[in-house]
């Protein structure tokens, strides 16, 4: 009974292993985004190399100057989703197979890669999409056209409330930040206490 049930734990343990294609699979739609958004660069510059064009006239330029903000937010959006996946493969092949010992020896990593826990994954996951979010408001924001005061209202309206997930976001870091010290020093916390 003792081998049967020892058998299946190790079964059991060792199906974690099929999160490696979530991984790799992860890591190729990421590879992918960034080189689609590489080749949108690719043609964005070359489009713009016609700018300063003489005979181009000022309704053109205006229409090229337009078009090109345009497609750099998508590219912006690109590369931001390109990271999530990233983000997301290494994030799980970290919580479920093993840690990167690369990782955890460089300065780099530890500002997004080293994943601790599901939440260290969410959270780091939340911020980029956030990001991916706000680029894509404003892409929206740059082909709205105002036709009415309503319209004014509604676009201010997404600002702000963009402008309160952002200080919301920062706000939930810095209590983080500081429920993390006080893990690591308790005592630092009980001197600012008495300070107080």
């Amino acid at each position: 009974m003792k081998f049967l049930e020892s058998l299946f734990e190790g079964g059991l343990w060792n199906s974690r292993f099929v999160i490696l294609t979530a991984v790799l699979g992860s890591l190729l739609a990421g590879f992918a985004i960034f080189y689609m958004a590489t080749v949108d660069v690719w043609n964005l510059v070359m489009h713009v190399v016609h700018y300063a064009d003489a005979d181009m006239t000022e309704a053109g330029r205006k229409a090229l100057h337009d078009d090109t903000v345009s497609h750099i937010v998508e590219v912006v959006d690109g590369y931001l989703l390109a990271t999530v996946m990233l983000i997301f493969s290494l994030g799980l092949y970290e919580l479920f197979i093993s840690d990167i010992d690369q990782a955890h020896g460089s300065k780099a990593s530890s500002k997004i890669l080293v994943i601790g826990s599901l939440d260290d994954l969410k959270s780091r996951l939340a911020k980029v999409i956030l990001m991916i979010l706000i680029v894509t408001l404003f892409e929206e924001a740059l082909n709205l056209k105002i036709e009415n005061p309503l319209d004014l209202l509604y676009l201010g309206g997404s600002i702000a409330l963009v402008a309160a997930a952002l200080y919301l976001s920062h706000a939930a870091e810095a209590v983080g930040h500081e429920a993390h010290k006080e893990e690591k020093d308790p005592s630092a916390h009980e001197k600012d206490t008495e300070s107080h």
